[in-house]
């Protein structure tokens, strides 16, 4: 078996198995979705949207990044093989994660009003805000959980943990929400936070891991190697998730409650199935890049790999989405939400790049260099606010999904060059040919749908879906042979190597 082979059998394997949680959890999504679009209608959706923004502003800003600089210390600890390493920083991150939930929760409720007031331009909605902070503590204790078990590489337990959690949050909040209606938002939000963790607690207890033998001094050292690295994760975060609040803030002022919920609605949408294909990828792509990153030559391959097969996975999804948007809107939510249409086209563009990209994102974090880190994530929430605040006056909602494309075209054109610099990173012809067939698909089809009839942009739509689905199925089977492939994998191989055996 060549090393490339290994190595996309590998990524497969892990995207099937973090892949068939996720797409368990997209389809509980599309019904928690639902099932609140219609109790809530489009404003109380986006209402729901911007309590939802807060929250994530607020336990970015607390957590410090732990979950992430967690994810890092604990590969890194378990590639070296050393036990006592490994017990010292999971002793850490358990402790830290209590006192900063504590402390995200009361910054949330000392804040209160003036939240209300940026966001709402008054106070009334102070108090449930305030009840907020019960989300903040939950989601930052259960980051925490899952960063040592995404740093051990036990990707069974973390789509476990991911299934069970949005399944139990989404009964529990529509429940919610179906007898309280908008009064019940916050604490839909909240139990959901508190499920995630109680799910969370259940697998990462199961772990056996020694009791930490350490002098204060090194666990001192541990947290401080822990915050330090997390202060970069903590301002990435801040900036995307502030980002994200402040645009719907703008959206919200400028355009109206309903237009918040049209665009959460395209956001949402838009994500849906590329949020499933990265989110399967990420969870065992960092751990492995962790542990290769002192060797440039690895590195780069590593990235080009996943690269190469996110947009094979990726591509024809994003197509998908982009030519049946109304129909997907419609199901998805109601009729009422038809105005996020071409707002969500928008969106398409964006995720095809960010798709694109999204690797390379990871050798600047897997090296742990904090200053590049931050400058990045920085000028891309920089551009996204930005752009969004000129382009919503004149474009509305749409004009946030237009900022959000521009701001990825932004992040690919500066990020390049930086990766280049620091590990001699260059895309590989596979990754090149594969990017140009899906964005240049993605751009002809949305022009299509600009220039052309609805009946016409459909039609080419639906052929440039399915040319893409068929030639992403055939790369995969020549990139890995498919009785090397995961077992959830080959159940569909039979047919699709019947069909190629047709066109020979």
């Amino acid at each position: 078996m060549s090393v490339e082979t290994h190595s996309v059998r590998q990524i497969l394997r892990a995207s099937a198995v973090i892949g068939g949680s996720s797409l368990f959890n997209v389809a509980v999504g599309i019904l928690r979705n639902k099932a609140m679009a219609i109790l809530l209608g489009p404003a109380g959706f986006g209402l729901m949207a911007v309590y939802a923004s807060i929250a994530d502003l607020a336990r970015s800003l607390a957590q410090v990044g732990i979950n992430s600089s967690g994810v890092r210390q604990i590969a890194a600890a378990t590639a070296s093989g050393d036990t006592a390493r490994i017990a010292v920083t999971v002793a850490v991150l358990r402790r830290i994660s209590w006192v900063l939930g504590l402390l995200g929760a009361g910054l949330v409720i000392a804040s209160s009003k003036s939240l209300s007031t940026w966001t709402f331009d008054s106070v009334e909605q102070a108090g449930p805000i305030a009840l907020l902070a019960g989300a903040v503590f939950f989601q930052i204790v259960s980051n925490a959980q899952c960063a040592l078990i995404q740093g051990l590489r036990r990707i069974g337990d973390l789509a476990k943990i991911s299934m069970v959690g949005g399944l139990t949050g989404t009964v529990a909040g529509v429940a919610i929400v179906s007898v309280l209606q908008e009064r019940g938002i916050v604490l839909a939000l909240v139990a959901a936070a508190a499920l995630a963790t109680l799910s969370s607690w259940w697998y990462s207890r199961r772990i056996q891991i020694p009791e930490a033998k350490a002098a204060w001094s090194e666990l001192r050292s541990e947290a401080r190697a822990l915050l330090s690295l997390g202060i970069a994760f903590m301002a990435s975060s801040l900036f995307t998730m502030g980002a994200a609040y402040l645009v719907r803030v703008i959206v919200l002022r400028d355009d109206g409650a309903e237009a918040a919920g049209w665009y959460q609605a395209a956001w949402t949408l838009g994500g849906l199935y590329v949020g499933f294909v990265l989110q399967a990828m990420s969870a065992d792509f960092y751990p492995r890049l962790v542990a290769t990153i002192t060797d440039d030559g690895k590195t780069n391959q590593l990235v080009n790999e996943q690269a190469h097969v996110s947009l094979l996975l990726a591509g024809p999804g994003v197509l998908a989405t982009l030519t049946l948007a109304p129909l997907v809107t419609t199901l998805c939510y109601s009729a009422s939400f038809s105005p996020a249409v071409e707002t969500l086209r928008w969106i398409c563009l964006g995720m095809t790049l960010r798709v694109a990209t999204w690797p390379m994102g990871f050798i600047v974090v897997a090296r742990g260099d904090q200053r590049f880190f931050m400058l990045i994530d920085l000028a891309w929430a920089v551009v996204n606010v930005g752009a969004a605040w000129f382009l919503v006056v004149s474009f509305g909602h749409r004009g946030a999904g237009i900022a959000f494309f521009l701001s990825y075209a932004f992040h690919g054109l500066i990020l390049y060059p930086i990766v280049r610099r620091k590990s001699g990173f260059r895309w590989s012809r596979e990754t090149l040919a594969a990017g140009a067939i899906y964005l240049g698909s993605v751009s002809f089809v949305f022009i299509a749908f600009q220039a052309l009839p609805a009946s016409a942009a459909l039609v080419v739509g639906l052929l440039a879906t399915l040319a893409a689905t068929l030639y992403s199925v055939r790369t995969l089977l020549q990139l890995a042979a498919p009785d090397r492939l995961p077992v959830a994998l080959q159940r569909i191989l039979p047919h699709l190597r019947r069909y190629e055996q047709r066109r020979t």
